[in-house]
């Protein structure tokens, strides 16, 4: 295990060269890719997929279950493997008894937590009880209790709507129908979705359908269900901070020396948008425009020629941490001007200076703090282990940027 300080000073930029990065796959998709590997019939391999603290709790859950699934190096990125996974068919794996359920703990992975309840009642048997980290028994699981609870299944939770729940029954329960909110995340959708033929389930989704949703329906409409290969494409809001790291080029926004090798063009991830929001624009939507990039865009909206106003960020205050506030705190604790109404921040142009970094255990704080320390001397960022969530070799791949 890779040993990591209590803390990070991001070294500005003299200058960027002319760099094309890989980045390693996206975690959404991988994480979704594996639920659907494991109902095959038939072997999958799963190529480019990203291997990080989400998806190694995805993965290690399966193992615990005693699916067949190997894990080796993708020889193309250091953050991604090739994950070789036997479907289970027709076949049931066993979770324990209600009394002593199996235990699975799934860290602070929203979509492992979510995408494994709805598969552990379609596919398995048995009892098992899910936990996480103190944050992850903060974040909402209500609206998915809810619907499983339709769909025949038990769930008990110590705390009403919040992990650790016990999951399962004692007998298979198949056919059902549902109804399923997307007002606190898209996930709960999702899981029940990627986990629908399985089951036997009709699935009925309230709502407009939002951008992760169209990804998990799509997947859905190409996966190798059968057996075969699926290449999982590099991460659109990881890529986000290289294209973002452009504002610190000479020249900009005429100049933009770095870009991504592979960039995603299938439409599936909402982030794929953001190099088209460099320069940004007056205003910038969370439901419309962008996803877990737009935390990069509020970031970099301090250097922007006019204000920038960012909205629909609702959601971002159930995610990892309360992203809204934490955003708006330490932006303040940078010198910037922040105003806060509603689901709604506006970022003025501010002139910046150094400050210790709080993370809150978020990897996309630590991400977009970093890429404001490439132009801004004194950034700290504290607790870097967190990038391990989603990507473990950001650091080295920040160091890429520089000019010798």
């Amino acid at each position: 295990m890779k040993e990591w300080p209590g803390s990070i000073e991001i070294e500005p930029l003299k200058g960027l060269k002319e760099t094309r990065l890989t980045i390693p796959g996206s975690k959404s998709i991988t994480n979704r890719a594996l639920i659907l590997a494991a109902l095959a019939h038939g072997e999958v391999t799963l190529r480019g997929a990203l291997w990080s603290e989400d998806t190694r709790v995805m993965v290690e859950a399966m193992q615990k279950m005693r699916l067949e699934l190997s894990v080796v190096q993708d020889p193309e990125e250091s953050s991604n493997r090739i994950f070789r996974v036997q479907g289970l068919g027709d076949r049931r794996p066993m979770g324990g008894s209600f009394s002593h359920p199996m235990e699975i703990y799934i860290a602070n992975s929203g979509t492992s937590s979510r995408f494994l309840m709805a598969f552990l009642c379609a596919a398995a048997g048995g009892w098992y009880r899910l936990d996480g980290t103190e944050r992850m028994r903060e974040r909402p699981q209500k609206e998915l209790f809810l619907a499983l609870r339709q769909l025949g299944y038990t769930v008990i939770a110590e705390r009403e709507g919040f992990l650790p729940a016990v999951i399962g029954s004692d007998r298979p329960v198949t056919g059902g129908r549902c109804t399923i909110s997307q007002q606190e995340s898209s996930q709960f959708a999702s899981a029940l979705m990627l986990c629908a033929d399985r089951g036997d389930w009709q699935v009925e989704i309230a709502g407009k359908e939002a951008g992760y949703l169209r990804m998990t329906r799509e997947l859905l409409s190409v996966f190798p269900r059968n057996g075969g290969c699926f290449d999982v494409e590099p991460d659109a809001s990881s890529g986000s901070y290289f294209y973002g790291a452009n504002v610190w080029a000479s020249g900009y926004p005429e100049n933009k020396p770095v870009s991504v090798l592979h960039w995603p063009s299938s439409g599936w991830q909402p982030d794929e948008a953001f190099p088209r929001f460099m320069p940004l624009p007056p205003t910038v939507s969370r439901e419309r425009d962008l996803g877990d990039s737009i935390m990069t865009a509020i970031v970099l909206a301090t250097q922007a020629e006019s204000p920038v106003t960012f909205t629909d960020l609702g959601r971002l205050r159930v995610q990892e941490c309360e992203r809204v506030q934490a955003l708006r705190t330490e932006l303040g604790r940078c010198g910037a001007r922040v105003e806060e109404e509603g689901d709604t921040l506006k970022v003025y142009p501010s002139r910046l200076h150094g400050a210790e970094i709080e993370t809150y255990n978020d990897h996309r704080m630590a991400f977009c703090f970093s890429l404001l320390g490439l132009g801004v001397p004194g950034i700290v960022i504290k607790n870097p282990k967190c990038v391990e969530k989603s990507f473990p070799s950001f650091f080295e791949k920040l160091e890429q940027l520089r000019a010798r």
